[in-house]
């Protein structure tokens, strides 16, 4: 039983005097009359043993594992003033089914400098012993990063561990990059996404106001929509809040007359604005969703959304309308920052996808290239898929044709490529977990411990299927339930026996 309560603390990240709450072991005495009282101490004791055994059984899974791929991510303890990297393996197992583990929660010491960056994760992957399995490492766009990345790739050029010339070593955020591009964008229109952010608040701001806003709404025959108010930080949020606001963009006009005090209400020119803004980020705001909707999107899904963003761009650059091309321009040229070379990695991918095969790339390239640069860039993919297959005289096209039925070599290629991550979020989603841990209650755990929580909180809910995103107050409900109902059901059992 305290292995069981140990593993709740963990899955659920339960501070550990939780097992000393007079509620807490009321409720399990009800549930388990033989149930003892332990202490803090106790349970954390017990976490680290589950730790260990976790970890134990992680090392034999990666052990039987031939490649894999890393996402990093770094983020600060408000209170303890401290930068913690969380490091996060991706593979394919033995059963096709995509996998994701933390490896470590490290403190990493200021100034944070990129040769720090790059000894933590170097240093990692020596202590787990799959250094020589690396396919890639996807990090954000930070110069910190950028100088860890030269560093790590010159470690593993001089054991030539790195695959196609280091081409796909690092994959750098696309999730990261689409908000890089958003937010110039946001930059062209600030005054009118201020103007809408007022109008919410100022109607959310007070009952009498809703009613009287609903009504309108009814009045004018207009969908029911609950008014978003945006988080600044979050662009997708900010999409939302347009979105919502311009579909009731004549509620907001006839109440503006009706209301003499409400003048941040946004000009018909302005709505305008809000509408073109909300078609093009549309685009943006469904690729976001596609690559961090899922668990752990793969790289062959993105190559078509890539197309799409270079669509609405080109099409939109020479617009009438001055704003539109300022804004445009320089999204664009973050898009030629970023994704103006062929990307390797996106392509093999595109090709490993049977939906698409080399289709993708030769339909997207001379849309998104010139003729001469598509031309060079798949001659470039077909060069590094060959590179990829088990022997310089490996041919795809007789391959397919001999092995249709069988897949043997192209599944080694798929499950090291396709289980490469285009994004940061899986480290990310890992994190707002373990910001609670890091927060002003916990300040004073010691960096093992958190290491340990983050962790064995990860690997104890990969072992259980359990999702993080549930509320830790209804698991709570829900888990003593299930202890409640094992116990009556080893009490019949105990009963049928004697």
């Amino acid at each position: 039983m305290r292995q069981v309560v140990a593993e709740w603390v963990l899955m659920h990240e339960i501070s550990f005097s939780m097992v000393e709450d007079k509620g807490f072991n009321r409720m399990m005495r009800c549930a388990q009359p033989l149930w003892e009282h332990i202490s803090r101490f106790k349970v954390k004791k017990d976490c680290v043993t589950i730790y260990n055994n976790e970890k134990a059984k992680l090392k034999r899974l990666l052990d039987a594992t031939s490649k894999m791929s890393l996402t990093t991510d770094l983020r600060k303890s408000k209170n303890q003033k401290m930068e913690y990297m969380v490091i996060t393996v991706h593979f394919i197992d033995s059963n096709w089914k995509l996998q994701k583990r933390v490896l470590s929660f490290v403190h990493v010491p200021p100034p944070r400098r990129g040769i720090d960056i790059c000894n933590a994760i170097y240093n990692c992957l020596m202590g787990w012993g799959v250094e020589h399995k690396i396919m890639s490492i996807s990090m954000d766009n930070a110069s910190a990063n950028d100088v860890a990345m030269h560093h790590l790739k010159r470690n593993f050029y001089r054991t030539r561990k790195l695959l196609c010339g280091g081409k796909i070593f690092h994959v750098r955020c696309c999730a990261h990059i689409l908000n890089l591009m958003v937010q110039d964008g946001l930059g062209q229109i600030k005054e009118v996404i201020q103007n809408v952010r007022e109008s919410v608040l100022y109607i959310n701001a007070s009952d009498a106001r809703l009613i009287d806003f609903s009504k309108i709404v009814k009045t004018l025959s207009l969908p029911t929509r609950k008014l978003i108010l945006d988080c600044k930080t979050r662009w997708n949020s900010t999409y939302q809040m347009l979105f919502t606001a311009v579909v009731l963009k004549n509620a907001f006009s006839m109440y503006s007359d009706m209301d003499d005090h409400f003048n941040t209400c946004p000009t018909q020119e302005e709505w305008e604005k809000v509408e073109l803004v909300c078609e093009i980020w549309g685009v943006f705001n469904r690729t976001t969703n596609l690559i961090s909707g899922s668990d752990y999107p793969t790289a062959n899904l993105f190559l078509p959304e890539i197309y799409g963003i270079k669509i609405i761009l080109d099409r939109q650059v020479s617009d009438d309308r001055a704003f539109v091309r300022d804004m445009i321009l320089k999204m664009k040229l973050k898009f030629d920052k970023y994704w103006g070379d062929c990307n390797i990695l996106m392509s093999i991918a595109s090709v490993l996808d049977p939906r698409w095969k080399m289709r993708a790339i030769e339909f997207s390239f001379p849309k998104i290239y010139t003729n001469n640069e598509a031309t060079q860039n798949i001659a470039k993919v077909c060069e590094f898929f060959y590179m990829y297959s088990e022997s310089s005289s490996f041919d795809a096209l007789v391959w397919w044709k001999e092995n249709s039925m069988t897949y043997r070599i192209l599944s080694k290629m798929a499950r090291d490529i396709l289980a490469i991550p285009i994004t940061t979020v899986a480290s990310e989603a890992t994190f707002s977990a373990g910001s609670r841990i890091i927060d002003t209650y916990r300040a004073s755990l010691a960096p093992e411990t958190v290491q340990i929580l983050i962790c064995g909180g990860d690997w104890t809910r990969s072992t259980y299927g359990v999702k993080k995103k549930f509320r830790v107050n209804n698991l709570f409900i829900a888990y003593c339930s299930m202890l409640f109902c094992h116990n009556l059901l080893m009490h019949d059992i105990h009963l049928l026996i004697i």
